[in-house]
């Protein structure tokens, strides 16, 4: 093993939301903090950009208020399957910002907090010898910490790759559109959600009044269909009201973000010590719009059990008891929502039940009892 080039008391890998919260509330605590991120400026991710109230509270507890950034905000919710097309009022209020955006203020945050942010840098390889952290940089360097916090988002770290999840058959598009004014306007303080053959997915407003097209579809059927541009226009071809909306729209990227082998429904603990938040921790899936919180709450979990000597084993089992009952539901309603009856029967239950939309986005949420205050 080569020498570490440089030691480092708290090591934090990866620049996500997840990353950026462990790192401030590490840092406010008057820990010395070292955040590598391996983008050398901020972008966007593959993400439904969706901000529920407990997520809006944690970046509020670390000075970011998404309304300044210009988040839009959602009270509504449309279902839409073929031609049926069931609303329903959100149980609470919520807020969407890209990713781009809010990511790059939490980065912001830390520094101000007092955190080395690093940008531009790549851990290749990360082991434990000696009770130590060596991170193994590109370019030959490495980094040796006392602790480390894994948040390197839905992408693996070589050596510490994550099980599969209870559903990881499906691959995810995002794409930010400029939509007609009638349609933009249409769509204000919504979210859409509609199904298709083999997937689902997510149309809503965030900042600058761009709206955010974010999809999951099965592996086999995008195989089937031959690539996104084909999606894309079964999508349409079969649901009315996606086609309305994106009728006289301009795409605001040359081609959609994609990742593959999502891993919903993971909620797993790794050996080895080493502290996991965000989605290396827990992924659900991405139509309870939870995704967000989970990782800010996780990585505040892991900040304040870190902080008060607990265990990384015990800050595994806690995370696991309080997300296992909305992961679990989540999980499977999206596995029903994938298949050729559950995009049937979906809208045609939810339409003689619509306060089933509230029941289930409350029921999918981090309950209140464990979330976090400020330290």
């Amino acid at each position: 093993m080569s020498v570490p080039n440089r030691t480092v008391d708290h090591l934090v890998i990866g620049g996500c939301l997840a990353g950026s919260m462990v790192a401030i509330r590490l840092a406010v605590a008057g820990r010395r903090v070292t955040l590598v991120e391996k983008e050398h400026l901020a972008h966007h991710k593959v993400c439904g950009e969706f901000l529920s109230p407990e997520a809006v509270e944690y970046l509020r507890q670390t000075g970011v208020e998404p309304l300044n950034l210009g988040a839009a905000t959602i009270r509504y919710v449309r279902l839409s399957a073929k031609r049926r097309v069931v609303e329903a009022a959100l149980p609470f209020k919520a807020l969407a910002l890209s990713r781009c955006v809010l990511d790059e203020a939490m980065l912001g945050r830390a520094t101000e907090a007092g955190c080395n942010v690093q940008r531009g840098v790549l851990v290749e390889k990360l082991v434990n010898h000696d009770n130590l952290w060596v991170a193994q940089l590109r370019g030959g360097e490495s980094l040796c910490a006392q602790t480390a916090f894994l948040a390197n988002g839905k992408h693996d770290l070589r050596g510490w790759t994550r099980a599969h999840g209870r559903q990881s058959n499906l691959i995810g598009f995002k794409l930010h559109w400029r939509l007609a004014r009638a349609e933009r306007e249409a769509l204000r303080e919504w979210i859409e959600l509609f199904l298709f053959q083999g997937g689902y997915g997510g149309l809503s407003l965030v900042e600058e009044d761009a709206a955010n097209l974010c999809l999951v579809v099965r592996r086999a059927e995008l195989r089937r269909l031959g690539g996104w541009a084909q999606l894309l226009a079964a999508i349409l071809d079969e649901n009315p009201l996606m086609k309305q909306r994106l009728q006289g729209a301009q795409a605001l990227w040359e081609r959609p973000l994609a990742i593959s082998s999502i891993p919903y429904g993971y909620l797993a603990a790794r050996p080895g010590g080493l502290w996991c938040v965000g989605d290396q921790a827990a992924v659900i899936p991405s139509f309870t719009g939870d995704g967000m919180s989970i990782a800010l709450h996780s990585a505040a979990l892991a900040a304040r059990m870190y902080l008060a000597g607990e265990s990384v084993d015990l800050y595994d089992r806690s995370l696991q008891m309080q997300l296992n009952r909305g992961m679990s539901l989540a999980t499977l309603l999206s596995r029903a929502m994938v298949t050729a009856a559950g995009s049937k029967l979906a809208p045609f239950c939810l339409s003689l039940f619509p306060q089933a939309i509230g029941w289930i986005a409350a029921s999918t949420r981090i309950p209140d009892r464990y979330l976090l205050t400020k330290n």
